[in-house]
């Protein structure tokens, strides 16, 4: 019996133009991108609760009558976080914060739909190369994953808590990040004309970082998580003092980094200080060293979102994390670590 094989290209065959591949990729990044503002949303609402169940095929549809409406309040108003928090909630404010989570999980269900109907006409046309195929299916099945986590970040918090854990709500967002940033990768990878490396330094430099944005990335999820953003709402100090009083105030002392929401908003803050210092002092060097001009746009525009995000990061703790302030800090971060991600592809492969 013959062997089933994938109807991928023939390598032997001309290449494919990959171009159409590479811009419904990049359109699923900005899916990907949106779903990460949105979960910011529905944090600062409040709303991630509002939903208790799981359900990926039925819950499609929101309720569509009062009675459907009145058991879905119903079930809400039994989990500690109304109790504690929205005990004086009625039937309009609870569809408010619904429409949040619920805007929040079908758009997660709209990029799954995006990204496989397109991926399953590629492979029956024959446009995907072998070599990039398992790349996409690994991305579906990590999207796939994601929404697991997504449910288990909620499941955290209809018991025995009044919100997420912030630890869960850490791996969510930092899936959703490399999942964008794979995706990121891989439409860069296919616009690209593959050349030598260039400027090894600069590559180091810059995969520094991108490891420092992506650690600020998550220590803001445990900013948001332990609603840290709401104390010591004054810059550069906090309350007076370099650091929070009640830094050590855990044991053991590394609890502190993650539960002490003194201590995630000072680390926060000194990692974000880090990345804009590193992109600066990058960015500096880049201009004595010969770089394509896609390179250097790329590194204008990370030394922009160095100077915008760290803005818009002081805006939000001075005003009190005002929702839409808050929205657009947490877009920045996506926006600073594409300009990063950018520059450091157009380091290996010349557009």
């Amino acid at each position: 019996m013959p062997a089933l094989a994938l109807p991928l290209v023939d390598q032997r065959s001309a290449p494919p133009d990959l171009r159409p591949i590479a811009w419904w990729l990049l359109a699923c990044c900005a899916m990907v991108f949106v779903m990460v503002v949105l979960g910011g949303i529905t944090r600062l609402t409040e709303s991630g609760l509002s939903i208790t169940e799981w359900q990926p095929i039925s819950g499609i549809l929101p309720p569509l009558n009062a009675a459907q409406w009145q058991a879905e309040f119903e079930r809400y108003q039994a989990i500690p976080q109304y109790r504690a928090i929205h005990a004086e909630m009625d039937l309009a404010a609870f569809k408010t914060i619904f429409f949040w989570e619920y805007l929040h999980r079908l758009w997660g269900r709209l990029i799954g739909l995006v990204f496989a109907v397109p991926f399953v006409y590629f492979l029956l046309r024959r446009r995907i190369p072998r070599v990039l195929a398992p790349k996409l299916a690994l991305l579906f099945a990590l999207g796939a994953v994601q929404g697991l986590i997504g449910w288990y970040m909620v499941m955290s918090g209809l018991e025995n808590r009044i919100e997420v854990s912030q630890y869960r709500l850490a791996v969510h967002l930092g899936m959703a990040v490399l999942i964008y940033a794979a995706m990121f990768w891989v439409a860069l990878d296919l616009l690209s004309a593959r050349a030598a490396a260039q400027q090894p330094r600069l590559r180091r430099a810059l995969n520094l970082v991108l490891g420092l944005i992506f650690l600020t990335i998550i220590a803001g999820s445990f900013v948001a998580g332990l609603r840290a953003g709401y104390i010591y709402n004054s810059f550069p100090l906090m309350n007076g003092a370099l650091t929070p009083d009640d830094y050590w105030r855990l044991a053991p002392f590394y609890a502190n980094w993650f539960e002490n929401p003194g201590a995630a908003q000072f680390d926060h803050r000194l990692l974000a200080e880090f990345s804009a210092l590193a992109i600066v002092v990058l960015w500096a060097f880049s201009r004595r060293v010969t770089l394509t001009s896609a390179t250097r746009r790329w590194l204008d525009l990370l030394l922009a979102m160095a100077l915008i995000q760290p803005a818009l990061g002081i805006a939000t703790l001075l005003w009190v994390v005002p929702l839409p302030v808050a929205v657009l800090h947490q877009a920045g971060a996506l926006m600073l670590l594409t300009a990063a991600l950018g520059a450091r592809h157009s380091l290996r492969a010349v557009v």
